[in-house]
């Protein structure tokens, strides 16, 4: 029986940490509505301590927000913990986000400090949050890098503590997939008390491997994912939540699904991308604008003989309204036939050969033809 992931959103927090991608409270409860729609099981609202803005953005989201957990991060302190409490005491599923770096980098040149004091640091604040919410995430910052046995060592201690969810991110995007792989499995072998807490994938892309990490994690055993829409976030972003959703929908032999409602997508892809200004690159998967167009000759000829030849999903699944059939000089007889007879031409062999012929001219011309060029083209 398939196995349902956790998709925790962070697009309005890590998501909205983009230079420039910042949104006020109200921009933020429409962001929250969607993903409601959208069917995510966590949405992380914001680092309440951070400004008084987002202190109102987590009290009024957790205020509108009905089905989904809503999330407040933390920093280990009792100042953070105190104002996350204070911002989600109106949800209806309310959950502290708490926690500290985990690597000898950060432990060293982070927070001065040793793996002892960190451990003890980590139980301090699941305990201290656990006083006011019953759902406590603990996030141990840069485990990528952590050595094993000390992450080890602290995930057993704050799940003794009474941490619900424990977050192994690789805050630099650092491992490669099987490396990320072996490190959850480790910790499935080593930690005792493991099964007690959700481990959960919280991925950078800094090399272009967040989304193949998360899905590394998931086989290794860990249940949620933190993602963002458009894979937005620090530097080169996090992993992107359309990418995890639709690679366990096409992938259904690995055996796990997720609540997403995948006809969402590409709409709340765009709603955000306007949103916050920051356009998606076209050739982003899933929701980029040329995820489902075609142009070169022999894929258009495949295409349109079948259109499994060259897609493995369906626009319409994603919300994509169709697929396009983008008319340059690398394109076929049969996309121009195509294109002709969608505004209301048909041509034989004979009459296309010679109008194929000028198409051409006018596409190195051009690079691109739309529907006007096309009525030019035939006079």
């Amino acid at each position: 029986m398939s196995q349902k992931i956790q998709v925790f959103d962070t697009t309005l927090r890590d998501g909205e940490q983009v230079p420039g991608c910042q949104l006020n409270t109200e921009e933020k409860l429409q962001v929250a509505e969607q993903l409601e729609q959208l069917g995510v099981d966590i949405i992380e609202a914001g680092f309440p301590i951070s400004s008084p803005g987002d202190f109102r953005s987590v009290e009024e989201i957790a205020k509108l927000v009905k089905n989904a957990t809503v999330c407040g991060l933390t920093r280990a302190k009792k100042e953070d913990i105190d104002a996350a409490a204070a911002a989600l005491k109106h949800a209806k599923y309310p959950r502290i986000h708490t926690g500290l770096g985990s690597s000898d980098t950060h432990i060293k040149y982070k927070f001065n400090s040793t793996r002892e004091e960190m451990i003890e640091r980590g139980i301090w604040a699941v305990k201290y949050a656990k006083s006011f919410v019953e759902d406590v995430e603990f996030f141990a910052e840069d485990a990528g890098r952590a050595d094993l046995v000390f992450l080890a060592q602290l995930t057993e201690a704050v799940i003794n503590a009474g941490a619900t969810v424990v977050n192994l991110p690789d805050t630099t995007g650092y491992l490669l997939p099987h490396q990320m792989f072996q490190r959850i499995n480790y910790l499935f072998e080593n930690v005792p008390n493991i099964h007690k807490a959700t481990i959960s994938m919280h991925n950078h892309n800094d090399l272009g491997l967040a989304t193949a990490n998360t899905i590394a994690g998931i086989q290794a055993g860990a249940r949620q994912v933190e993602v963002t829409i458009n894979g937005i976030g620090e530097r080169a972003g996090n992993t992107s939540l359309e990418e995890v959703a639709m690679i366990l929908n096409t992938h259904k032999d690995l055996g796990f699904h997720t609540g997403i409602n995948a006809q969402h997508l590409y709409p709340f892809s765009t709603f955000v991308s306007g949103l916050m200004g920051m356009p998606v690159q076209a050739n982003k998967a899933i929701v980029g604008a040329n995820a489902f167009a075609h142009s070169s000759g022999i894929h258009q000829d495949g295409f349109l003989k079948h259109s499994e030849n060259y897609e493995i999903m369906k626009p319409e699944d994603v919300g994509v309204p169709s697929s396009a059939i983008v008319l340059t000089s690398r394109s076929g007889r049969a996309a121009l036939r195509h294109r002709l007879q969608l505004i209301g031409f048909d041509f034989e062999k004979p009459e296309l050969d010679k109008l194929y012929t000028r198409f051409l001219l006018m596409a190195d011309e051009r690079k691109q033809l739309n529907d006007e060029d096309l009525k030019e083209l035939v006079g």
